[in-house]
């Protein structure tokens, strides 16, 4: 039998392209999508994406979102201690690991696996080592399409928040940017994939600079 997983989502690229590994691996089951919301806000942190839209994720991927709430201001100790009581309700309900989508950074990596040491739980990187530019080709001509919801200015222009995640996005990178935006260049919302059972429809809101990051504001639309 499978064994249960839970999925770190953040409804972004990563995460969806990780989940298309895990689907095709038949060790193992993705049980639950595991995301941390900003409680003041209902916005997952960072991609400051709606609680809506995670939903509609879920829903079209068909598997249960596991919420986790979390304060603002949130210290890392605090952070933490939710942590460790998700993965006590993780363990509990059969679950043997978490999965993550994340690519090359080793601290973030070592992070995890310590955050995970005595739980219980194992951590699984399934697109780790991936080059990212490839992967990034990979996602794209896979039928994987998102936008970008959050730039870091510093790195590219303001001008990319809300652009689509595209072949002409990436020749426009700066060489300096990491296709795959691991170093935090840009965060993005998946609408629609191969994992997806149909698109997600959404227009682009307000675009706003907040905290030294542009943020674009993705709205579900009608269907």
């Amino acid at each position: 039998m499978p064994k249960k997983i839970l999925l770190s989502w953040s409804g972004g690229k990563d995460s969806a392209w990780a989940l298309e590994v895990l689907s095709q691996t038949e060790d193992v089951a993705v049980a639950g999508l595991l995301t941390t919301f900003n409680e003041a806000f209902d916005r997952v942190a960072m991609h400051a994406v709606r609680r809506t839209l995670i939903e509609a994720q879920a829903e079209r991927v068909g598997i249960p979102l596991w919420h986790v709430p979390l304060p603002w201001p949130c210290p890392n100790q605090e952070y933490e201690r939710i942590l460790r009581e998700t993965c006590e309700r993780a363990v509990a309900a059969g679950i043997k690991a978490i999965a993550f989508g994340d690519l090359f950074l080793a601290d973030i990596r070592a992070y995890r696996e310590t955050q995970l040491r005595d739980t219980g739980l194992e951590p699984l990187f399934p697109i780790w080592g991936r080059p990212t530019r490839e992967l990034a080709r990979e996602m794209i001509s896979a039928g994987l399409r998102a936008r970008l919801t959050c730039v870091d200015p510093r790195v590219l222009p303001r001008s990319f928040a809300g652009r689509e995640f595209d072949a002409a996005f990436l020749d426009d990178l700066p060489a300096k940017a990491d296709a795959c935006g691991e170093y935090g260049e840009f965060h993005t919302f998946v609408y629609d994939g191969p994992m997806f059972r149909r698109p997600i429809s959404v227009t682009l809101g307000e675009i706003v600079e907040r905290d030294g990051f542009v943020f674009a504001d993705l709205l579900p639309s009608c269907e």
